[in-house]
């Protein structure tokens, strides 16, 4: 669980307001950068920790890294702690419904008053406009935020099966985290960052907007694409085995019929170009699907990489966990969690001069640093 000692954001420090997946990413980003966050818990610990079902993952996955503390702002005295202990960090986080934290007496500009440097970051459901005071959800913005639409057949709209939004949301708030630091060294002064679920999405959404706009065509939904290359699909292979397969040019066509031992294919008149190949693509992909379906996953992958054709057998999120690039690149590693298990958990999908930002310490149990950080404070009060 060691890095080296000098990370990107040594001396930056941050506490933690949050729950859930978008406000906790943006922390444990800055976490794995090197700052010290402060994760604020209710007296019994955040309820995201004991989450069932397809969230059940989620406090562990954004969370490491940092330090816990309980408090109960509901109090005066909870509050007051709270409120001294932001006043020694330079960047505040916080994904709460909206009002939650004016009426907590926490909000941006109650606090820039007492801290005119402090670095406020707000994770909502939408930016400010009509829609601001609304409940978001991820498969609310990406229903919303024309995703869901995009993503599945017509008439079917069908959210992506992962949190993109939030966890997006969360990496936009800490580049927001980063800028204002930056630009605090000019003014001395910190900010609000605002980062929204709604807004995440259409910006997912906005290529598909633009093509819009340039060709007055409403783009379809993925599944029912017109594709701009005629092999860019998933195949069925020996033994129900899929394998998804991409020759986005006439080159790459010619050595993929090379790799299936069927070099006539592009002698043929109707297959020659790419274009005659997108016009008969049905045609196309029911004789390669014929050919493909005698063939197994195993012996084909080496011959398609070592012809460098683009492809990618289709992968569950547990069969992840073994996967041999993950663990050779050091993507994949052990931390210690709350309860003293252990587990493998996805680092950041970045190196920094050659090394990737890793786990420094175990998942932190519910007020295991309470101690530590409220000691440091001048009313040395203690939960």
């Amino acid at each position: 669980m060691s890095t080296p000692a000098r990370l990107p954001l040594d001396g930056v420090r941050v506490i933690e307001f949050t729950h859930m997946v978008m406000g906790p990413t943006c922390g444990m980003i800055l976490a794995d950068l090197g700052a010290e966050v402060i994760k604020i818990e209710p007296p019994g610990g955040d309820k995201t920790r004991k989450l069932p079902g397809l969230g059940i993952g989620f406090f562990r996955s954004f969370n490491r890294n940092k330090k816990s503390v309980v408090l109960d702002i509901n109090t005066p005295e909870g509050k007051e702690a709270a409120i001294e202990l932001i006043g020694t960090c330079d960047a505040m986080l916080e994904n709460f419904r909206p009002g939650l934290m004016t009426k907590l007496g926490l909000d941006y500009d109650t606090l820039s008053k007492r801290y005119p440097g402090l670095i406020y970051v707000s994770h909502k459901g939408f930016l400010p406009g009509p829609y601001e005071k609304r409940l978001a959800l991820d498969e609310v913005v990406q229903m919303m935020g024309g995703l869901s639409y995009m993503t599945g057949p017509v008439g079917r709209p069908l959210r992506a099966g992962t949190s993109v939004n939030d966890i997006m949301g969360g990496m936009f708030g800490a580049i927001g985290v980063l800028a204002a630091l930056r630009e605090r060294e000019h003014t001395g002064r910190g900010q609000e960052v605002q980062s929204a679920l709604f807004e995440n999405c259409v910006f997912l959404s906005g290529q598909h907007m633009q093509q819009y706009a340039m060709t007055r065509e409403a783009p379809p939904p993925m599944p029912s694409r017109v594709s701009a290359w005629s092999v860019y699909d998933v195949f069925t292979l020996a033994d129900g085995e899929q394998l998804f397969i991409g020759a986005v040019s006439d080159k790459q066509f010619i050595t993929l019929c090379d790799v299936l031992d069927r070099p006539d294919l592009p002698a043929e008149p109707r297959f020659e170009t790419n274009a005659l190949r997108v016009a008969i693509r049905p045609e196309l992909l029911e004789v390669l699907g014929a050919i493909l379906k005698e063939h197994r996953i195993e012996e084909l992958s080496p011959k398609l990489e070592a012809a460098g054709i683009p492809y990618a057998p289709i992968v569950r999120p547990e069969q992840l966990l073994d996967d041999p690039h993950l663990k050779a690149s050091g993507g994949l590693v052990p931390m210690e969690t709350d309860d003293g298990s252990m587990t493998e958990v996805v680092l950041l999908p970045l190196t920094m001069g050659g090394r990737r930002p890793g786990v420094r310490q175990a998942l932190a149990r519910v007020g295991e640093h309470t101690q530590e950080v409220l000691a440091r404070l001048k009313s040395r009060v203690v939960a």
